[in-house]
């Protein structure tokens, strides 16, 4: 079983910057592609990004290309979203999940087993 828990999120300005870190428990973590999805009121789970196991390889979707940053701490296993010229759009619950299989990545949520609890972003205007 893998265990994710999400903190850093929080109200923040357009344009603003904030890092969410999801510290997960297990011992596949190293081998586990994490993903970040976010899901705004009223919408649909949407996926953001994942980063490979090995942490070299990452990808966004294009909305938050260029804005998002995702890097992970295997040692301290620790996955980290940093989230730069933060838009109003970007408001949403921000959620860090576990592929279900090691060494597999996707941007299919239904290809994640394991999920953190959530965690607030507000961007204001």
């Amino acid at each position: 079983q893998v265990q994710l828990v999400e903190s850093g999120g929080g109200l923040v300005q357009a344009g603003g910057s904030l890092k969410l870190s999801c510290a997960a428990s297990g011992r596949t973590f190293a081998s586990r592609t994490m993903g970040w999805f976010r899901q705004a009121p009223g919408k649909e789970r949407e996926f953001v990004g994942f980063i490979r196991w090995s942490g070299g390889s990452t990808y966004y979707v294009d909305s938050v290309k260029g804005r998002f940053t995702i890097s992970r701490d295997n040692a301290k296993n620790t996955v980290y979203l940093q989230m730069t010229n933060l838009k109003p759009e970007d408001t949403a619950v921000y959620y860090c999940a576990a592929s279900g299989r090691t060494y597999y990545d996707s941007m299919r949520s239904s290809d994640y087993n394991y999920w953190g609890q959530g965690t607030q972003v507000t961007v204001s205007s």
